[in-house]
This record gives C-alpha cells, structure tokens and sequence, in this order.
C-alpha cells in the first residue's frame, strides 16, 4: 500500500488515531472515573463503520498514511474485525495499527491476523495480577498473557508493550519491564502519566521520564533506533542482549510539540488537532448532511492549522485534556 510521491497537504501530519467507540470492559484510573459511570455517547451518536471508512479515505487523500484504532476498548465493538479489514484496503494508507487492553486479544487475534493487522499495541501497567486488579478494576491479567502469547505466536510484529509509569503504584517493576523485552522482541515503551485526571492525583503519581531512564541504569547504554516517518513520540533504544526494544515517552517532561505528526478523531466524530487543546472540529455533523470529500478534506487542513497552539505544558491545569480519556480515544 505505497503512497505515490505527490505533496502532502498536512505538511508533516501524517499519523490519525482512530477511535471506533467510548466503551470499554476496564476501568483504568487514568482512562476512565472511579466512581459512577462515565457519560456514553447514544449509539446513534457514534459513527457508523462505513463512515469512519470514508473519512478514513478522505486522511489518507490528504496525506495521513498512519491509522491507528484506538478505544475505548476497540476489541469490544462488534464488527472490529471486518472494519479492519477494510482498512487495510483504502488506498495511499500504509500503516495499519490497533492498541487494545488484551482482554479479549486471545478470542480475537487470528481473525485480525487474517484481517491483515500486524502492528499491534497492548496497554498493560503492571506484570502482577494483583496489582492489575487495582489499577484497572478488572480480574483479566491471565487472559491479558494469554492473548499477548496468542499474538507472538502468530506473528504479529511489532508487538509494542505500552506501560504508563505511575509512581509508588508500579514505578517498582520497571527493571520487570525492560527484562521483558530482553527475553522477548517486543518493544516495552514507558510513558509519563498525563495529566488527564485531577490535580492531586496526577502529583501523587507523576514520574518524570529522566527519573526512569535512571533507574534504568543498570542497562547501560542504550544504541538510539532512527524514528521512521510515520512514528509516534517514542524515543526507541536498543540494549546489548536485549531481543527486543525500550522506549520512552515524556509526552510532559520533555514534550514535543513541534515534532507531532498526530491527529485525533473520536467515536463522536470530533477531530482533534491536541489531546490537551480544546479545539475540536465536527466531522460527523458535515458528513451526515452530504458534505463532500473536498469539504471534509479542508477540515482535515484546518485541524493542521490549529496545531499551531501549544499547551503550557509548565502548568498542569492547562492541560487537562477536558473530558475522560475513554471518551476521547487513546
């Protein structure tokens, strides 16, 4: 699925995060609230598969060549699997990817691998049952391994291992971590707790990336792997012995804005140019009233444009991205 060699009409954006729906089987404390349930979106309210299919081609004319489908849980949505499928089919796009929790990864893995998927993102914050149990509300640690085994043995690759650092709750098992991707060829990336939940929480919690490279010492000197053209914020390191990768997301500590290459479309239809702006753009209302490809790609322009804005990353209030992460899409 090569791209021809035309100008892209984003500029360096080439790289959209797909939500397919705002549910979700856990309850991760940094996703969704505690307490209570999140607000929903109607089911009406949700975009359609075969619209997100065409807005997904509509990215890729303007020059987006990276999807990734993201939740939610996008494992939970019926018909994931035939919508991946078809994603793999619109023309110009050259990445395909999905995160998912894991939960029903084993259920669900050699229909995606058949779909055509190989990249594939599993979110896991701890490699203690117990401690899974608290940190996402949910007793699935056991099928969460199975369904990453599942996955390594039918060969999808990369396989990457996104684990958010969260002080005095999992900063312990880091070494546990990065042994992972010693024994394993997964890619094991450490990312800094965003502020997406109250003040006081994100404090507590918050580990600055610097502080985990130290206590990662220990590794030695990790050989710097070139970020490809369509890569997220990760910065990727190899380690003598290591069979697969470490990386490091300080998406606050050392952000980086100027080499953001994303955008953000949610379930609702809602086009972010910043995770923590609050700029949005409304696709879905254009789109049902028969908008066409060039008007919803001018859309996608206009996102650019409003990247321009940078959060204040120097105070945390700023960035509170305004509603719960499980509404919005990883």
């Amino acid at each position: 699925m090569e791209k021809s060699a035309t100008i892209n009409p984003l500029g360096p954006v080439n790289y959209l995060r797909l939500s397919i729906t705002d549910r979700c089987n856990l309850r991760c404390f940094y996703c969704a609230p505690a307490e209570g349930e999140w607000e929903k979106l109607p089911a009406p309210e949700i975009l359609r598969y075969e619209e997100m299919l065409r807005l997904a081609r509509v990215a890729a004319a303007q020059g987006i060549l990276k999807i990734r489908v993201t939740g939610g849980e996008p494992l939970v949505r019926k018909g994931v699997v035939e919508f991946i499928r078809n994603l793999h089919q619109v023309k110009g796009l050259k990445e395909v990817c999905l995160t998912t929790n894991g939960v029903r990864l084993k259920e669900l893995a050699p229909a995606l691998h058949a779909a055509g998927l190989r990249h594939l993102n599993l979110s896991l914050d701890t490699l203690k049952r117990e401690r899974y149990r608290e940190l996402t509300g949910g007793d699935h640690f056991l099928e969460v391994l199975a369904g990453l085994e599942q996955a390594a043995s039918l060969g999808f690759h990369p396989i990457k291992i996104n684990c958010v650092v969260l002080k005095d709750l999992n900063d312990g098992e880091l070494l546990d971590f990065a042994y992972l991707a010693r024994e394993r060829p997964f890619q094991v990336r450490f990312i800094e707790f965003m502020p997406t939940v109250s003040r006081r929480k994100w404090q507590r919690h918050f580990l600055p990336m610097a502080e985990v490279r130290q206590r990662l010492a220990a590794l030695g000197g990790g050989e710097p792997v070139c970020r490809t053209s369509c890569g997220g914020p990760a910065r990727i390191f190899r380690f003598p012995g290591f069979k697969g990768e470490l990386g490091f997301i300080s998406a606050i500590s050392e952000h980086q804005c100027p080499e953001c290459n994303r955008l953000r479309l949610t379930a609702a239809g809602s086009l972010r140019p910043c995770l923590f702006g609050q700029a949005e753009l409304d696709l879905k209302g254009p789109l049902r009233q028969g908008a066409s490809d060039a008007a919803l790609g001018r859309l996608f322009r206009e996102a650019v444009h409003l990247k321009a804005w940078k959060p204040k990353f120097s105070d945390p209030e700023t960035l509170h991205p305004c509603r719960q992460m499980v509404s919005i899409g990883g």
